[in-house]
């Protein structure tokens, strides 16, 4: 102990000094060396590679002592360098930091004077592994590619493949780690193959149990254990043993998690925890000090020569001299480097300040679009619905020839309206982040078969065929968002339809896989149309993109149909692809996975044509504020034969629903005093049967789920179309009657 001291009390005062001055001479000095020698060199490093890998931390070091040795003798400067990053990397994984960084900066001093393209590989290698353990994931993989640069090592490489796999699973880039690990997983490493493959197998382990895929998990782990075992890597065999036990526990299957509990226990009284406990903090320590005596050692033979040459004064007046001349130089050097950290830290607060103005304002920016677009679209919709509501009853009462062209441009015109609105409102939405994918049961085939019938007369329109090829084996039941499916194959087809005239458009759906309650499903709209030239390809998926001012004036339309489709597929972690050529069509497909659901009945769902329903009779309450809208819709109602009663408000609402017997509501959402969602509460607190169908010029904040746990039965958007308005009243009447609900 009082040698330790004397020494880190000479070392710090001058002798330390002395070395950083004098042992340039001793280190640089480097000879060749012969055959025999770097044979043995590369034997020892082999020993130590095995030794580190079954844990064997002293006879690691005994092996790196060996190899310092020789390279002191030899005065080979490589091989020390090469020494000093294995000290510095075994430190490293042992979690001595402190004296990893010790050898990390011996090799930094070595590196300044020699080219050696493997060692400053191998030295960006471990200052990665430096920064990694800090948590520095991204300086980690900017070390790591400078390395990769800078040698072509096969063993290098393939460390650096594991290291990176370790940051992306830190960032959660999944998919890029587990290409990483699968290349490992097959590596032909002439030197770690097996150690590398373990290590691989126990990273995709891990990566699994994160993903919540148990299964994989424990394939990888029971690999990473058979290679351990076989191969003696102790602490790889101890944490694929916790990885198994830890899974098994989560599955609930306790007796297979005992198993390797009790392996575990076993591993506790082996020599792996033996051996790891003879690397403490003593050791590191007397390593370090063998290596620092042996610096100084050679600083005092040096001292030694020059006393037989020189008298001691002037040996006294060099070593003065030197010794101020050091600290002058690190006086001015400290100086500096505060001057310039001052200044930085200065430059790096404002640019922050900057920064967070620049944030605040973008933010504010955002928040005015959101909320002006917001306002915009729901306040037209409301007199939009006046203007397609009154076109329909007008065109219904028998107009003249003449009136029926205006009133049909008219129609037209109030249908492109509502579609540009909903547009808007949904790119709205998206930028907002207002928008998550449901998780329900439905029939995939229906959905498209729907926005197939629906677009029908516009392929009519075009003289254009539109067709439905379904594939049979896609299980009848998904889970999933059959609203927002409809959604991207509405833009699709009708952008499809849009520019092909006398042609043909397919919507094809297909089944790739389908593994238990998975299934993955390749979908594509094809048409023979116009097509699209490659620079427009670049940029048709962003807002307001139509190709050129020509098409646009030709066909018109938004331009926000594609994006809206590359927005709503992101929900679902799906992504558009385009093939095109120009004068040829074009082809949009993607790919999905959705859920299933082998074990529900296939029923067949109760459904009626707006023809077969029989209105007549039917009492209903419109539940409406606009006295527009209640003429309006009041008179469609009434030309069903049915009879209605209106509430100006939503307490209107409730006390008219308790003193009459309606077969229906319409319920308007957005009223003043109390809302339609809370009237709907309101009235299922003394009325849980009655069909309630809430009326909406939906907004951004609206949410269709809340509508629903309000206890509305079913939503319909203001302006709405008469068929599906019929329809929906219909549907929710004499479906629930049939059903007994009512």
């Amino acid at each position: 102990m009082t040698s330790n001291l004397l020494y880190k009390w000479i070392g710090a005062k001058t002798l330390f000094l002395l070395c950083m001055l004098l042992c340039t001479q001793v280190l640089f000095g480097q000879n060749q060396n012969d055959i025999s020698s770097t044979a043995k060199v590369q034997a020892i490093f082999d020993k130590f590679t095995e030794y580190r890998h079954q844990n064997k931390i002293d006879k690691a070091l005994e092996t790196l002592d060996e190899a310092a040795n020789i390279a002191e003798n030899n005065e080979d400067v490589k091989l020390l360098l090469d020494t000093y990053h294995q000290y510095a990397r075994l430190f490293l994984e042992e979690g001595d930091r402190e004296t990893a960084i010790f050898y990390w900066d011996r090799a930094s001093i070595l590196l300044k004077d020699i080219s050696y393209s493997y060692g400053q590989a191998f030295h960006l290698y471990l200052d990665a592994a430096l920064r990694f353990e800090e948590g520095n994931n991204f300086q980690s993989l900017k070390s790591l590619e400078e390395s990769r640069m800078l040698s072509n090592n096969r063993n290098l490489s393939n460390n650096i493949l594991l290291l990176e796999a370790y940051i992306f699973t830190n960032i959660e880039k999944y998919d890029d780690a587990i290409k990483n690990l699968h290349a490992l997983i097959v590596n032909s490493d002439d030197k770690e193959r097996a150690y590398l493959a373990t290590q691989a197998n126990l990273q995709l382990a891990r990566i699994s149990t994160k993903m919540n895929d148990a299964e994989e998990g424990i394939v990888h782990s029971k690999a990473a254990l058979e290679l351990a075992e076989k191969h003696g890597f102790a602490k790889e065999i101890r944490a694929a043993n916790e990885e198994l036990s830890s899974i098994y526990e989560v599955k609930g299957q306790y007796n297979e998690a005992l198993k390797y509990n009790r392996a575990l226990e076993k591993i506790k009284d082996s020599i792996f925890n033996i051996e790891k406990a003879k690397l403490d903090a003593n050791t590191a320590d007397k390593i370090r000090f063998e290596h620092q005596m042996n610096e100084i050692n050679k600083l005092t033979a040096k001292n030694e020569e020059l006393s037989e040459s020189k008298n001691r004064s002037e040996i006294t007046a060099i070593l003065t001299s030197a010794f101020l001349t050091i600290i002058s130089l690190l006086a001015v050097s400290l100086f500096r480097n505060n001057q310039i950290k001052l200044k930085t830290n200065d430059l790096l607060y404002t640019k922050n300040k900057e920064l967070e103005l620049a944030r605040d304002s973008a933010v504010s920016a955002m928040e005015a679009k959101t909320n002006f677009l917001s306002t915009v679209t729901h306040e037209l919709r409301t007199p939009l619905y006046a203007v397609t509501g009154l076109t329909h009853l007008l065109l219904e009462e028998n107009p003249a020839e003449h009136q029926k062209e205006h009133l049909k441009s008219l129609k037209f015109s109030g249908e492109y309206l509502l579609n540009f609105i909903n547009d808007i409102l949904q790119i709205n939405k998206i930028d907002a982040d207002k928008l998550e994918p449901l998780s329900i049961e439905f029939k995939l085939e229906k959905v498209l078969a729907d926005v197939v019938d629906s677009l029908q007369q516009n392929a009519n329109e075009n003289k254009s065929k539109l067709v439905l090829d379904y594939d049979p084996n896609i299980p009848q039941q998904l889970l999933g968002d059959p609203i927002k499916l409809s959604q991207i194959f509405m833009n699709l087809v009708g952008n499809a339809l849009k520019f092909t005239k006398n042609g043909k458009v397919e919507v094809i759906a297909k089944l790739l896989k389908k593994e238990e309650d998975q299934v993955k499903l390749y979908f594509e709209v094809r048409d023979n149309g116009i097509g699209i030239s490659e620079d427009q390809q670049k940029n048709i998926f962003d807002s307001f993109e139509q190709g050129s001012i020509q098409i646009n004036r030709e066909y018109g339309g938004t331009g926000l149909g594609l994006t809206i489709v590359k927005s709503l597929l992101g929900l679902f972690g799906s992504t558009i692809h385009l093939e095109s050529e120009l004068g040829h069509g074009s082809s949009f497909f993607f790919e999905m996975d959705l859920k299933c659901d082998d074990k529900a009945l296939d029923e067949i769902a109760f459904e009626l044509n707006p023809e077969e329903f029989d209105f007549k009779g039917l009492h209903i309450l419109i539940v409406e504020d606009n006295k527009i809208n209640q003429v309006i819709t009041k008179k469609m109602l009434t030309k069903k034969e049915i009879t209605c009663d209106i509430a100006n408000n939503g307490n209107e609402a409730i006390d008219m629903a308790k003193a009459n017997t309606y077969d229906c509501i319409l319920m308007d959402i957005h009223m003043p005093g109390i809302s339609g969602e809370e009237a709907t509460r309101q009235i299922r607190k003394f009325d849980p049967d009655i069909p309630i169908i809430a009326l909406t010029a939906i907004s951004l904040d609206d949410s269709l789920e809340s509508f629903y746990k309000a206890g509305c039965n079913d939503v319909v958007t203001k302006p709405f179309k008469p068929e599906v308005f019929y329809q929906k009243i219909g549907e929710n009447i004499f479906k629930r009657k049939m059903q007994g609900l009512v």
